[in-house]
């Protein structure tokens, strides 16, 4: 796939997640795609596969009572690889929290196959899903 190919790809991710559209999501997943959140917060770790990460995408919008938001606002990509560049924001309660992240993403025969998420500041984020 060329690097064109691989952005849009990747913006329709984002582009269904704005609208909970799980399904077009998981048509852009391979079926055994690695999902990494780093950080010791209660949703930090890696899921694998489509119904591991099905359950993390529920247990994070129910902890943020659906409030749970991704603006995208550049997309890098090659021919393998696509970066994106977002804020996540959400809120619990009165609690509200807002992070710039890098997303890295590797597209393998037209799926998305490892997602890394990289916070840029994982103590609030941490602190916040806890």
């Amino acid at each position: 796939m060329s690097a064109e190919d691989n952005r849009r790809l990747i913006e329709g991710v984002y582009a269904a997640f704005s609208g909970w559209n799980l399904p077009a999501m998981f048509q852009a997943f391979d079926e055994n795609i690695f999902w990494h959140i780093p950080g010791r917060g209660t949703l930090s770790g890696d899921y694998r596969g489509h119904r591991e990460l099905l359950g993390f995408f529920q247990r994070f919008m129910q902890h943020s009572g659906g409030t749970f938001r991704v603006a995208v606002e550049d997309i890098l990509a090659n021919e393998r690889r696509v970066l994106a560049l977002v804020t996540e924001s959400a809120e619990r309660g009165v609690r509200k929290w807002s992070s710039p992240q890098v997303h890295a993403w590797t597209i393998e025969r037209g799926k998305a196959t490892v997602f890394w998420q990289f916070q840029g500041d994982q103590r609030s984020e941490d602190d916040f899903w806890s």
